[in-house]
């Protein structure tokens, strides 16, 4: 049998490389499965909400296997597998689902019903996510492989553009979901909140959907910088200007039509001395007071219900002084949750594909090895404004 490595939290902010069990063809539980499929993993990105286990604020246990951005070729196949075959490469959305539940066949596949016991919704390598094993790793296992897979049409074109293609698993369709249930359109005025990856694939995502102005806002000076050498505009939250009035210097207005959260509850405040404190609510609470009346707002940054690190009793359970008062009196319209994947996958491979969109360049994708991870992961948590792309099998240096 392979050998098989991964990345492991370990706790107190840290992950490590370690051997880990080759996949097997089971459940968490132990089940024998016949519907997955076993991948040689090609890509595996880490994301920022691997970020929050790692910093200790979900209920993450160590010896948890990291990774649900996957892109991978398939290795072996299980008997009740008809669509896919060794040797195909295929992206792998983040959430595992059956393809069977009533949220499934909806296409509400975040949402899933059977994957999980405890809740709605599995996702690989996360807490309280059904306990499927991650793909920070050498070979994953994906289950439900006829139903989850998005098989790459032809492998050499898939290769020459795989650090776009590595994006599919998560950040892109996440941009991408904010900036659709945001009502992003043409001629549209968008503001996104956080200037990291998914941001900055929401930020290409409303240039895909012909927004006419998309300004982005965070206190991160090289994210923006990065965010303004790719054609968009920023603001830095960490200003004294109210976001309103920064707002106003680029559209001669302090409202917008569209807003997207791509920050979550990790959020700071605003301002020089805001920005130097943890404030959960803020970024919703201020998207409420620049959009326009009517106006919606797409909501993929993470919330979570438990939070042992919050500044705040509250905070920990997963409730924050939201001003729903104002969104009420604004008639806004609010879209939470997980991402659902298959839902945008396939027409986004075919806009990477045929260039309509230039993810990787955007996101600033940079490649890194396996053991390497750890070091990204130190990287990333400061702020770097990269997407950091594992290369297990070294197969990206010549693609």
């Amino acid at each position: 049998m392979a050998e098989n490595r991964g990345v492991v939290y370990i706790g107190q902010g840290k992950v490590e490389v370690q051997s880990i069990p080759f996949p097997k063809m089971e459940d968490p539980n132990g089940r024998k499965i016949e519907h997955g499929v076993i991948l040689r993993v090609v890509s595996t990105n880490i994301c920022g909400s691997d970020q929050h286990m790692v910093r200790g604020r979900t209920t993450a246990q160590t010896g948890l296997v990291l990774g649900h951005e996957i892109t991978g070729e398939v290795l072996e196949v299980g008997r009740d597998v008809e669509t896919l075959q060794i040797g195909d490469l295929v992206s792998v959305p983040f959430n595992v689902a059956c393809g069977r539940c009533r949220t499934c066949k909806e296409q509400h596949t975040g949402v899933c019903l059977s994957v999980n016991p405890s809740r709605a919704g599995g996702a690989y390598g996360y807490v309280d996510m059904g306990g499927w094993i991650g793909g920070q790793a050498e070979y994953v296992m994906v289950p439900y492989a006829d139903f989850n897979l998005l098989k790459f049409p032809d492998r050499d074109r898939a290769m020459a553009k795989i650090r776009d293609l590595t994006c599919l698993s998560d950040i892109l369709p996440t941009g991408y979901h904010g900036a659709v249930t945001a009502g992003v359109g043409p001629g549209s005025t968008v503001y996104i909140a956080g200037a990291g990856p998914v941001g900055m694939a929401a930020a290409a995502s409303a240039r895909l959907l012909g927004a006419a102005v998309t300004i982005i806002g965070d206190v991160n000076p090289s994210r923006l910088a990065h965010a303004r050498a790719v054609g968009f505009e920023t603001v830095d939250l960490s200003h004294d200007a109210s976001l309103g009035d920064q707002i106003a210097q680029i559209l001669g207005t302090s409202e917008v039509d569209c807003a997207v959260d791509c920050v979550g509850f990790e959020a700071r405040g605003h301002g020089h001395d805001g920005a130097q404190h943890e404030a959960p609510a803020t970024v919703l609470n201020s998207l409420m007071e620049i959009t326009r009346a009517a106006g919606k707002i797409g909501i993929p940054g993470l919330y979570v219900t438990d939070d042992p690190g919050a500044v705040d009793a509250a905070a920990k359970s997963g409730s924050l002084s939201i001003r729903l008062g104002l969104g009420w009196a604004k008639s806004h319209s609010f879209h939470t949750g997980q991402t659902p994947v298959m839902k945008y996958n396939r027409a986004l491979m075919q806009a990477i594909l045929w260039d309509r969109i230039n993810v990787a360049e955007i996101v600033n994708v940079q490649v890194i090895t396996l053991d390497q991870a750890p070091q990204g992961y130190g990287e990333f948590d400061a702020g770097v404004a990269k997407k950091l792309v594992i290369d297990p099998h070294r197969m990206l240096v010549a693609a």
